[in-house]
């Protein structure tokens, strides 16, 4: 069944002051107003496009097929969000992976990995006995980090104060720090100092050093490598590209950590199940509502938004789903802010290598090394087809391309085919969605332009024929496609830069640095602007924390 957007009568809209309004109507931007309604706060979400959902959308772009155009697993959401929101009972429903990753070898050999300790062990045996032993080991030790970093993940970080503040701010926000430190110590005290260390070592180190250290495999460190520069411009051999990994096991899907999902319908499902608890509440959405301005009261505080049709809606309250950078030097007027923390704010990282082509197929394809001739879907099917990178070394050479300012002469490329999982996808028997993740492809080629439907075509091309090497007669079996390069994942989606995580999830871009210093807590130096983006603390990835961190943090200022 296609499933539709929410959208209500733009009149609506100017007939009062609204308690709060949500700019961007994106996963977090959806969760933001659902918490803010079960608040009791009026809440209108403004989404520019036709469609809510911002990256975690579901589109027909081929008739007769829909695609999760940008996201496309599951696994990040927080928990606590599924139960408060009861999104099982609004319509989400996760679809296990099992396996859930393939990587095929043009030497004929390949490697299962999933949820499944003994296929794992026998999978990494046919290539290192001892990685076989280790991979248990390594599993664990992420595990035990990610329990760490949940502790970082469902609250705002201990911010200092900013601007004026009486006795009791001060006092609370000192206890509340303590309280979060606290926090912290005894979770690290739980991990003993020998974890500790390999802890920051794994936030500190480069991937490879990090895989190099556990196993000897080449097949299975470039298999968990991708996991390390996904939707960066980073390098496998990049000092801090270690603490991705983490990601490898913070997925988690009904309670099963490390485990990736597809969503029934599309990631647009996740969207969805979050809007109708929105809707529950009392939220409303409103789509085709384009924010063009911040109104500001005196440049000390809002007081609401100017859409691009000339619509003014007014506020003392909003949140934005945007970027950092579009919601503090595009839509706030300039000399509002302070020139520190513009300056910071466009400082930040925004670059993205990364383009996601979304593809029709006419039938599945057939891999060499599994020597099988099924039309139906195999084990190899289910997961995340690893292509084009055999060795770490491949995937460095790959980002070293984009470096000189041109795609990857191989991409690293992701594939995934839900429809193996859901029939929704496609309305036709036989037939298939495929989404490629594929690194790496700078912003601006030195060899071309993303806006010349040749190059487009030729990388699209590119990336075909690596997979024909894999799998003979892929090309052949396209339908068609759809391919967003950064520029498009800008114009289309609103991420500046092209950049998936609305800013780059480098340590320097973390925590209490995110999205700049001082300014780690969801509040910003205009008064009653707040962020509630992935580009606010924890970051990015279809999470949701921070769109629940920003509302709790704003019914705690209303209070």
């Amino acid at each position: 069944m296609w499933r539709r957007s929410f959208s209500t009568t733009p009149g609506q809209l100017t007939k009062k002051k609204w308690d709060a309004l949500v700019i961007g109507g994106g996963h977090n931007g959806l969760v933001a107003a659902a918490y803010l309604a079960r608040g009791g706060l009026s809440v209108a979400v403004l989404e520019r496009r036709h469609v809510i959902g911002g990256a975690a959308v579901t589109e027909e772009i081929v008739p007769g097929f829909k695609f999760s155009r940008c996201s496309y697993v599951q696994g990040l959401i927080r928990p606590c969000i599924i139960s408060d929101l009861e999104l099982g009972r609004h319509g989400l429903k996760l679809l296990k992976r099992s396996p859930a990753s393939f990587t095929p070898c043009l030497d004929g050999r390949y490697l299962l990995l999933g949820p499944d300790q003994a296929l794992n062990h026998s999978e990494i045996s046919k290539f290192s006995r001892s990685d076989a032993e280790a991979y248990p080991r390594y599993e664990k030790q992420l595990e035990r980090f990610g329990r760490f970093m949940d502790t970082l993940l469902d609250a705002a970080p201990p911010e200092s104060l900013q601007g004026d503040s009486s006795f009791n701010d001060k006092l609370s926000n000192k206890l509340h720090k303590s309280a979060f430190w606290a926090r912290c110590l005894r979770q690290a005290a739980s991990l003993g100092q020998k974890d500790m260390v390999d802890f920051m070592d794994l936030l500190l180190a480069p991937a490879s050093k990090v895989l190099n250290n556990w196993f000897e495999s080449d097949v299975l460190k470039a298999t968990l490598a991708t996991d390390a520069v996904i939707g960066s411009t980073a390098s496998v051999h990049t000092p801090g590209s270690g603490y991705v990994l983490l990601h490898h096991v913070m997925g988690e899907s009904d309670g099963e950590h490390g485990i990736w999902s597809y969503v029934e319908g599309g990631m647009g499902s996740v969207s969805m199940a979050i809007a109708n608890a929105a809707k529950e509440a009392g939220a409303q959405i409103f789509t085709n509502a384009e924010v063009s301005e911040v109104l500001t009261e005196d440049s000390s505080s809002v007081k609401g938004v100017l859409l691009a049709d000339g619509t003014r809606v007014e506020s003392s309250v909003i949140l934005s789903n945007a970027t950092p950078y579009r919601t503090f030097v595009e839509l706030v007027p300039s000399n509002v802010l302070p020139e520190k923390f513009v300056s910071a704010i466009k400082n930040s990282d925004y670059s993205s290598a990364t383009t996601k082509i979304n593809m029709a197929v006419d039938k599945l394809p057939q891999f060499q090394c599994c020597n099988t001739n099924h039309s139906g879907p195999g084990p190899e099917h289910f997961g995340t087809i690893h292509i084009g990178a055999e060795t770490m070394d491949e995937v460095h050479i790959a980002c070293h391309d984009a470096e000189n300012g041109l795609p990857s002469r191989r991409p690293v490329i992701e594939m995934t085919i839900p429809s193996t999982l859901d029939n929704t996808y496609s309305l036709f028997s036989g037939k298939h969605v495929i989404n490629l993740f594929i690194q790496y492809t700078p912003y601006k080629p030195s060899d071309g332009t993303w806006e010349d439907p040749v190059y487009r075509e030729a990388f699209a091309q590119r990336c075909f024929k690596l997979i024909d090497e894999y799998a003979p007669g892929f090309s052949s079996s396209v339908i068609s496609y759809d391919m967003l390069t950064p520029p498009d994942l800008e114009r289309e989606i609103g991420l500046t830069g092209g950049n998936i995580f609305h800013g780059a999830m480098g340590l320097d871009s973390l925590f209490l640095m995110r999205p700049v210093k001082g300014w780690s807590n969801y509040k910003s130096p205009l008064k009653g602007l707040y962020l509630c983006g992935s580009g606010a603390h924890p970051g990015g990835g279809v999470m949701g924390a921070p769109g629940r961190n920003a509302a709790l943090v704003v019914l705690q200022d209303l209070k």
